[in-house]
């Protein structure tokens, strides 16, 4: 695989066809998994180091979307990543069927409450996009509003970016042969029985309905200040080797600096 990222990054309003999405794409990386495995190692020393000094300068913040079918690897993504950045700085959010409080107010209510702080980093495991995914694929809402969540999503991750939070959105993506084969791993691991779902089995009774939706929010919301990324996932090394890269690559750009001591402080002697 190229050092480049950009072969991932969804240009805004493409039109994407769910039938050419390969989960086993590793786009030309020809270490294999033990060289992938290498390169992460690297690329988490630098996330944390620069993890640090996002916090400490406390001037930007950092938005980390996952959007994935079930078993793809969120909570996955999330552990290997984030492994050794301080938890201080660093903050999960989990979406789940809204509750009644939730349900009275607008779509968007209770995600901007959930949005990083200065010097924060926040990952949102699922997020406001299950309401253009979920609330389609089921029905809970009728068309005209999904289509117009398409447009209030984007206003709204443009105020965030106005207002210095840098926005980064990852689809991983799983082929349906893949989730079955990990989802009967679920079964057959005592250690993950507690992860498998009823709702699992049905819910991939809509995938090519899922597969649609995902298709039109990713094209629809993919944006120069909060761009999706589409992640091949079957192979977990390298998932996690490309979100980590677009992850670094996005603090770097940052060009974050330890603030400098105050100086009131310079001339001070520890006695």
């Amino acid at each position: 695989m190229g050092r480049g990222i950009d072969r991932f990054r969804i240009p805004p309003g493409a039109r994407l066809r769910p039938q050419a999405w390969d989960g086993d794409d590793t786009s030309g990386f020809r270490g294999g998994k033990s060289a992938a495995v290498r390169e992460l190692e690297k690329l988490r020393s630098r996330l944390e180091s620069l993890q640090e000094l996002l916090y400490a300068e406390h001037r930007h913040r950092l938005l980390v979307v996952l959007q994935a079918m079930d078993s793809a690897g969120k909570d996955g993504t999330i552990r290997r990543v984030f492994q050794g950045v301080n938890p201080q700085g660093v903050r999960v959010a989990s979406f789940k069927v809204p509750s009644v409080e939730e349900l009275a107010h607008d779509f968007l209510w209770r995600v901007h409450r959930e949005v990083p702080a200065t010097g924060e980093i926040t990952i949102f495991n699922r997020s406001h996009y299950e309401d253009v995914l979920v609330a389609r694929v089921h029905h809970l809402v009728p068309k005209p509003v999904w289509e117009r969540r398409y447009r209030e999503i984007n206003d709204f991750e443009r105020s965030l970016s106005e207002e210095g939070t840098s926005i980064l959105k990852f689809y991983l993506h799983i082929d349906k042969d893949e989730q079955k084969r990990r989802l009967e791993e679920r079964l057959e691991d005592p250690t993950k029985h507690w992860k498998f779902s009823l709702s699992d089995p049905r819910e991939r009774r809509y995938w090519g309905a899922y597969m649609r939706a995902y298709a039109e929010a990713l094209g629809r919301t993919s944006t120069d200040w909060a761009p999706w990324y589409f992640v091949p996932s079957n192979r977990k090394w390298f998932r996690d080797l490309v979100v980590c890269r677009v992850i670094v690559h996005a603090l770097e750009a940052m060009h974050s600096k330890y603030p400098p001591l105050p100086r009131a402080l310079r001339s001070l002697r520890i006695t």
